[in-house]
């Protein structure tokens, strides 16, 4: 029987570069109140939250801003992709997911910056403490995104609760400088639907069936939570496009497309019925965890590919063992710089249930590498790698045939002690710096 290692390692940043952008948490029975009683949430959104705080700290308000590009070469041609943009900027038509090229030949004059993610994460913490004097529960859904709980607010008057969102947005641009857009209403999903209606620094109340009738059922059904590209397409071939169209038809074409269980859930989130809960961090366990990394040049080096490996399964441990989870089964997937093709992905295991990682990268390296030197022997070159788990376990029970080794275990918990408390950096292992040169978008990165 192995000794219990008790080391101090401090607390967890779990969302180190994570960037949720679709997290989609409404859909099963765990996220939903039980009872049916009525609720009123809050949902706030910073307007252009990088872009915001970039201006403020250059003092670049008013000007074209985006986020996300970076200089490659001698004649300073832009490359990447833009994170956000300003108001100033989207008014020239520059967009998110654009090439920072196509961007900065719309706005010449467009100030390009890289993302700066711990400068977000410090004013994403001066925001939360602000919320947390509002509301008892509050859910951080990204650094720019929040939910309230307000059900100690929801026998009030109209009025009232005009003036509890009037006086938030207040306090946090007092507090930060910063501005936000506010929904407030008796479903999660409205709320978020809400707040997107008068940017920036809307208020938009959605508190009975005749306010939502009015704003948000002419809405098309893609701008609902969890309604994808695909999802919608399907809709539409049933003649749904609006959300009055679908509460107006019922659950039953939705079971059809989607499935009895999900498919009527997905319904009643588009008609304002989900009971989704303000979900606070000790609630917020993923069902899968995963590292996505995009290279800022395509690599056909097998070291650098290798060592960006390393790196993707260093951050996925650390988060597993942020949220106290083991796993045994692991994804990875080797993206190509292919029009044609866009790689490939496989599944390993591990010896059994762990969250450290030498066993990962030992056990995915294992079927990486042969895969890697084929692609580059093909002629391919490398533009990305994901890391993740398949199914993964917060039980804690010990396996009858493995055993993790206590230097090994002992040896990372030390390093995540310092980590936390100095910086995500402090200690690395040296593979990590043989990864693919040059910069992202993400400035913590590569």
């Amino acid at each position: 029987m192995s000794k219990e290692i008790s080391i101090d390692t401090g607390t967890y940043d779990v969302n180190e570069n994570v960037h949720k952008i679709t997290d989609y948490r409404c859909v099963s029975a765990d996220m939903q109140h039980t009872s049916i009683k009525e609720r009123l949430y809050l949902h706030l959104d910073m307007n252009c939250f990088y872009a915001q705080v970039e201006q403020l700290s250059y003092d670049l308000y008013g000007m074209p801003i985006y986020i996300g590009g970076w200089y490659k070469g001698d004649k300073g041609i832009p490359r990447g992709i833009v994170a956000t943009s300003s108001y100033e900027a989207r008014a020239f038509g520059v967009k998110t997911g654009m090439s920072a090229y196509e961007a900065e030949q719309l706005c010449p004059y467009l100030i390009g910056l890289q993302a700066h993610y711990e400068k977000y994460k410090g004013v994403s913490r001066e925001i939360e403490a602000v919320l947390n004097d509002f509301a008892m529960d509050v859910e951080k859904y990204s650094m720019d995104e929040y939910f309230l709980d307000l059900n100690f607010m929801k026998d009030k008057d109209r009025t009232e609760i005009k003036e509890y969102g009037e006086q938030l947005q207040e306090v946090l641009y007092r507090e930060t400088g910063l501005v936000c857009s506010v929904g407030i209403s008796y479903s999660k999903t409205y709320s978020k639907l809400a707040s997107e209606l008068h940017k920036p620094k809307g208020l938009t109340l959605v508190l009975n069936s005749q306010d939502a009738q009015d704003t948000l059922w002419p809405l098309e059904l893609d701008e609902v939570w969890g309604i994808g590209r695909k999802r919608y397409h399907k809709l539409k071939g049933q003649n749904i496009h609006t959300i009055g169209e679908a509460i107006n038809r019922g659950y039953p074409p939705f079971q059809d497309l989607f499935g009895p269980y999900f498919g009527k859930i997905m319904w009643e989130m588009v008609a304002g019925k989900d009971r989704a809960k303000v979900l606070t961090d000790q609630q917020l366990i993923p069902k899968q965890l995963n590292y996505m990394h995009t290279f800022s040049n395509w690599s056909d080096d097998f070291t650098h590919i290798k060592g960006e490996i390393m790196k993707g399964v260093g951050q996925l441990c650390y988060r597993m063992r942020g949220y106290n989870l083991r796993a045994r089964q692991y994804f990875c997937y080797l993206r190509i710089q292919d029009s044609s093709n866009k790689g490939l992905s496989f599944r390993f295991n591990t010896e059994g249930f762990t969250n450290l990682d030498d066993y990962v990268f030992y056990e995915c390296m294992k079927k990486a590498a042969p895969r890697i030197k084929g692609l580059l022997k093909g002629g391919h070159t490398l533009r990305g790698i994901g890391v993740g788990t398949v199914k993964h376990d917060h039980s804690g029970q010990q396996e009858l045939f493995f055993r993790e080794d206590n230097r090994k275990r002992r040896f990372c918990l030390v390093q995540d002690a310092i980590n936390n408390h100095y910086g995500q950096q402090m200690i690395q292992k040296a593979s990590v710096l043989d990864s693919v040169p040059g910069k992202t978008h993400f400035l913590d990165r590569s």
